[in-house]
């Protein structure tokens, strides 16, 4: 046999070299075989129906159903915030294959940029990840709904959904003190989550409250989200199905949040809206407004300008969202505990209760009150050129004379005016259920001495005797002081909340008036003074006569058969010279103007509501709030009250007097530090 052959033949002995390693490899396969028959025995025998369970899954999702947030209704319980419903067009990034096509299609329906539709989903997949929807438009019309269903067959991802939107039937009025509903941020996430451990988790996506109420209140109005499961296809989109559950994976259904009850009334409310919105020489007024019953109960909450927080709960566009945050008259901001401000001359009723007090003078003690007044090397001014000549309390806080209280401050001191404006509740925080609100300041000499590393001076009595200097305060504490002025002592801390009822209305929580001092008799706390129902009664005589006086700085605005009493304030913005005092505030760019207050009380001898209102840039309070306060105290008599209300008299022709201020048109030319 030829070499080229022989590799063709073998050997007894070279097939037995070979028994073997056939053996090795027959193992093998047998081993292998008996593996592969082993897990699939177990797949299919021991785990054959968890895995069959498992890949039914595959093909459901699970869906999170926002719960109803709860009502918020006034104080007879009429809709104040409630909910409707509404639907959204969302953009699944895991499921948008053809995202351009998409993008274009859903323009068409929508007037939405394609390259902005685009761009929010890249940048929410890129943020978020690809699970999380990516919302498009809210609030979409029925026409857009249907349209958006044809499309969404051939269109991956593209799905509506039914929403809940909160709704705020006032719009405008009432928005800094309801606040708004929007998608909770990254931030939040983690803040709430740990703050409500337990309770609530939060996710991406979840609407929350934001501002006013719905945040304060958001563990008691928030309801408790429900879950259903649907079957999707392949594609993400979800397939009919009419049974709710699958394969034992049963739906949990929302739970509304509980409704609030407040202490507001619409009626007074929308009556406090309109007379803000006042149409005269000065126009809308720009500021805050609060009125109270005796107990601290709020009726009405305005501040303007404003803003809709419809607008927010249907996706706020960063257009609008730029004018809000720039506009110089700050309508997102809550003027009524946000902001603190001079007080003016309403704070001379307080200092008048310090005189009366601490036996500077009697209730029959004249002082002499020129128009003008020199301390040192510094001349102050009255808020007219009128010498008032001898005159008592009561007629100084008619005529508003500023000299009278400039000698009050020099024979108090600081400290001892600080004494009873704390005692009253200003320059401290109300502890309102409310967020954000400011403590406004009292001095002292020792505050100026840690804040400023200065020593009080001997001319600053005189400027916070009369409100301005250091003095701040809100509209709130303001409306609160004179308040507990007009009940003779009793001082209440502001309720806005009466009843907590769940969505079967059952009761959850009620809330009581609390009353934190009476200041007519003796005080456990150190340092608060006691107030003699006397003197609180010659300063009522006092702010009595502001608005029914010969003379008084609001005695345009009465109430027929009803006298009201309180104080105009004006608080200047800026210093001007000698010569520019007496200029007329109307005719000032708008930034230079005063500001204007107006606290008041009806029926004078028994106070039944308070009104606060600060009007910025308004010139004067006689002009800028005693009218509005006066509005809103004559609707809440009309309801509440009808027999104390007289048929008005025609109006006397109106003549001017020496001091200028017969009329508020020419009241607001001189009124320039009351």
């Amino acid at each position: 046999m030829s070499h080229s052959n022989s590799f063709l033949t073998s050997t007894e002995e070279e097939a037995k070299e070979y028994q073997d390693r056939y053996k090795i490899l027959y193992l093998v396969v047998g081993v292998a075989t008996l593996l592969i028959v082993g897990r699939l025995w177990f797949l299919q025998i021991i785990q054959g129906q968890e895995l069959r369970e498992y890949s039914e899954r595959n093909r459901v999702k699970e869906v999170k159903r926002p719960a109803p947030r709860g009502l918020i209704l006034d104080r007879e319980g009429r809709v104040l915030v409630d909910n409707l419903p509404g639907f959204e067009a969302t953009i699944s990034p895991q499921y948008a294959t053809q995202l351009e096509k998409t993008a274009e299609a859903v323009s068409e329906v929508l007037d939405v940029s394609a390259k902005e539709i685009i761009a929010e989903v890249k940048t929410s997949r890129r943020r978020n990840g690809p699970f999380r929807d990516v919302r498009i438009k809210d609030n979409l019309t029925l026409e857009e709904v249907y349209r958006l269903k044809m499309l969404r067959w051939d269109h991956p991802g593209l799905k509506v959904n039914e929403v809940i939107v909160r709704h705020y039937p006032l719009k405008e009025n009432g928005a800094q003190l309801f606040g708004y509903v929007s998608e909770i941020s990254r931030q939040q996430i983690e803040k709430y989550n740990k703050q409500y451990q337990g309770k609530f988790i939060f996710e991406q996506g979840d609407i929350i409250g934001k501002q006013g109420l719905e945040e304060e209140w958001e563990t008691l109005v928030r309801g408790t989200d429900g879950m259903y499961f649907v079957e999707v296809d392949a594609r993400g989109r979800e397939a009919v199905q009419e049974n709710s559950q699958f394969l034992g994976l049963e739906p949990s259904p929302e739970v509304p949040g509980n409704n609030l009850i407040l202490t507001i009334d619409k009626d007074i409310q929308q009556a406090a809206y309109q007379a803000m919105q006042r149409d005269d020489k000065i126009g809308p007024r720009i500021g805050g407004l609060v009125a109270i019953l005796p107990n601290g109960e709020i009726l009405a909450w305005v501040n303007t300008p404003s803003y809709d927080p419809n607008e927010f709960s249907t996706g706020i566009s960063s257009k609008l969202w730029s004018r809000l945050i720039n506009d110089p008259f700050k309508p997102l901001r809550n003027k009524i505990i946000q902001d603190h401000y001079p007080p003016g001359s309403i704070f001379k009723p307080i200092v008048a209760l310090a005189a009366l007090e601490e036996k500077v003078i009697t209730a029959n003690t004249k002082i002499f009150s020129p128009s003008q007044f020199k301390f040192g090397r510094r001349v102050y001014h009255n808020h007219s050129r009128t010498n008032y000549g001898e005159i008592p309390v009561t007629k100084a806080l008619e005529l508003s004379s500023n000299v009278f209280f400039y000698k009050m401050g020099i024979s108090l001191g600081i400290n001892k005016i600080a004494k009873y404006a704390s005692a009253l509740g200003i320059g401290h925080k109300t502890h309102i259920r409310l967020n954000n609100e400011v403590s406004g300041l009292i001095p002292t000499e020792e505050w100026k001495k840690e804040a400023l590393g200065e020593e009080w001076q001997p001319g600053e009595n005189l400027s916070n005797a009369i409100g301005q200097g250091f003095v701040l305060t809100t509209p709130l504490q303001m409306a609160l002081a004179y308040s507990a002025i007009g009940t003779e002592g009793k001082l209440y801390k502001p309720m806005l909340v009466k009843k907590v009822i769940s969505n079967q209305n059952t009761i959850v929580k009620t809330f009581e008036s609390e009353l934190v001092r009476d200041l007519s008799q003796p005080q456990e706390e150190g340092g608060t003074p006691l107030i003699s129902v006397h003197s609180f009664k010659v300063v009522k005589k006092g702010l009595e006569l502001v608005a029914n006086g010969a003379r008084g700085t609001a005695r345009w605005w009465k109430i027929p058969g009803v006298k009201m009493a309180g104080k105009t304030g004006t608080v200047q913005v800026r210093s001007f010279s000698a010569d520019q005092i007496y200029d007329k505030c109307l005719e000032r760019p708008i930034h230079q103007r005063h500001h204007g207050w107006f606290v008041g009380y009806a029926p004078a001898e028994n106070p039944l509501i308070t009104v606060a209102v600060l009007a910025e840039r308004s010139c004067a309070g006689s002009s800028g709030g005693a009218p509005v306060v006066r509005d809103v105290i004559q609707a809440f008599l009309k309801k509440y009250h009808p027999e104390k209300i007289i048929a008005p008299q025609p109006k006397p022709e109106i003549k001017s007097d020496p001091d200028n201020t017969e009329n508020p048109e020419s009241a607001e030319n001189n009124d320039h530090s009351e």
